[in-house]
């Protein structure tokens, strides 16, 4: 797939892949099921509390129990990481199989999820999405809500209780949208509060790619490198990462099409996985991308409420020269009012004060 937009400029990293077999070749996917409650089809994900489950890691047996747990001694957690490392060092006798667990979470409440929830979404999407605020809040690049930092304060706590009571490994990196939002989120999250060992500290890097879907909503627009460097000045931006935000185009009224979406996602991933020779992944980011990142892994469907926190086992191989795909468009008009709509149609679209029908595709909130 042609990404319409440079999608790829500098995004890529200049180093040497640390997966020599994955450079330039075609990256499969698959997420192991069997290891969270999250895989089965049983698990709603509009109940599902990651706090209340353990991450929803499964109370199972591995074959390397016997080695490891003879005493029956170890923790759940202990147990799995055992099992990864030991599917890794047998891969590692294929060069062309790696495995990792991603941790994927959901920023907490943004002030563009409250405004949402207060104008309904059909009004939302159809005109207060693409202004900057209302005179009272700001949504364009929303902040967290005070709600959205108590998120990522029980997320931190959590955390906390899983590395030191179950042994939980700590993450080898950490990976952040750009949008001020998952920035917050990962650091209340990650930043304070946790006895992260000097090997493993938190040293966060923002990936252009990891963004929410690109829609004309100002809440899709990132900030300037300048702000979020000074934002964010314990992060690290990716090489490559552009002062402008190349990507939006909100200012036209278009947007990512799904598809678009799904290949920038398997972009990101092809490099992270290329490039991090980690196993234990944290990646921050938003509810759209998460479902896109979940398509592109083969996992099932799982949508995230805010605050909300996915792992997965995920095997990746190494399958050959990528073969060339069918172009398809990158980005598309998205309906909107010129002004505050005379009433939402839920699902459908809202009825503009010129009295037509703006039609548009529901979005999730982001």
């Amino acid at each position: 797939m042609k990404l319409s937009l440079p999608v790829l400029l500098g995004l890529a990293s200049t180093a040497l892949a640390r997966w020599p077999q994955a450079d330039g070749n075609e990256i499969r996917y698959s997420t192991i099921r069997g290891y969270f409650l999250q895989d089965e089809p049983a698990t709603d994900p509009k109940t599902f509390d990651y706090a209340a489950q353990n991450f929803g890691l499964l109370n199972r047996t591995y074959p390397t129990d016997h080695s490891l747990d003879a005493h029956n001694s170890k923790t759940q957690w202990q147990r799995f990481a055992r099992w990864v490392a030991y599917l890794n060092a047998s891969c590692r006798k294929r060069d062309s199989v790696r495995y990792k667990v991603l941790v994927m979470g959901r920023h907490g409440q943004g002030w563009h999820n409250a405004a949402e929830s207060y104008y309904g979404t059909p009004a939302w999407n159809c005109y207060w999405a693409e202004l900057d605020g209302n005179g009272t809040a700001v949504w364009a690049d929303a902040l967290l809500t005070p709600r959205g930092f108590q998120e990522a304060q029980k997320a931190n706590a959590y955390f906390k209780t899983r590395f030191e009571q179950q042994g939980m490994p700590f993450f080898d990196s950490y990976y952040s949208s750009p949008l001020s939002r998952c920035i917050q989120t990962a650091n209340a999250t990650f930043a304070a509060g946790l006895d992260l060992p000097p090997s493993r500290p938190f040293a966060p890097t923002i990936k252009e790619l990891f963004r929410e879907g690109i829609s004309i909503h100002t809440c899709d627009r990132r900030s300037t490198r300048s702000h979020i460097r000074a934002f964010a000045p314990n992060f690290a931006l990716e090489p490559g990462f552009t002062e402008q935000d190349e990507l939006w185009r909100g200012d036209r009224g278009e947007g990512e099409t799904d598809a678009h979406e799904r290949a920038r996602s398997k972009t990101v991933l092809d490099d992270v996985f290329a490039h991090d020779d980690g196993t234990w992944l944290s990646v921050t980011s938003h509810s759209g991308e998460i479902r896109a990142l979940l398509a592109v892994l083969g996992h099932r469907e799982f949508g995230l409420s805010t605050g909300q926190i996915i792992p997965m086992l995920v095997r990746a191989e190494v399958v050959g020269r990528p073969q060339p795909t069918a172009t398809a468009p990158g980005f598309t008009s998205e309906a909107t009012c010129d002004a505050p709509p005379v009433t939402s149609v839920a699902g459908t679209g809202c009825v503009c004060s010129s009295g037509t029908l703006a039609t548009v595709t529901p979005l999730m909130a982001m």
